[in-house]
């Protein structure tokens, strides 16, 4: 049993990491997808430079909360990040011209997907829980 307790986190950890980690290749990859949503939430934002550089920069943050997650003792930043990103994911699909269910056109053709934002509240709530469990590691560095 102590075992369990011990590397619970693992699960939680591995799905962020596959959820996280699965979405680089888009991003790094400027999939049409990954340019419309983008393009739409720079749009929103009001902020040019996030159309075309805003799928690099939270790529970049998902790769180092994976690494963070892969490294038991950095892990509890790592969900935190997690928990940032994906909030902030979450409330683009639904509170922007995003919507939950992503309609972009690639190749002539109009495509669809609602499980970007699926998996978003998946990685959410599985850094939520992480940074809970270990939220006295994380509390320690404001000095509480």
């Amino acid at each position: 049993m102590d075992f369990v307790k011990k590397h619970i986190e693992w699960l939680p950890a591995l799905a962020i990491v596959i959820i996280l980690g699965g979405s680089l290749p888009y991003k790094f990859g400027g999939s049409a997808e990954t340019a419309h949503i983008f393009d739409v939430v720079g749009e929103f934002l009001g902020l040019e430079f996030f159309k075309t550089t805003g799928g690099y920069i939270i790529g970049v943050a998902e790769l180092i909360a994976c690494i963070l997650l892969l490294i038991p003792r950095f892990r509890p930043f790592g969900a935190l990040l997690t928990v940032g990103i994906m909030a902030g994911a979450i409330t683009f699909h639904l509170f922007s011209p995003l919507g939950i269910n992503v309609q972009w056109m690639e190749d002539g053709q109009m495509m669809e997907d609602s499980l970007l934002f699926y998996l978003a509240c998946i990685a959410f709530l599985c850094g939520l829980w992480i940074s809970l469990r270990r939220r006295a590691e994380l509390l320690a560095l404001i000095g509480k």
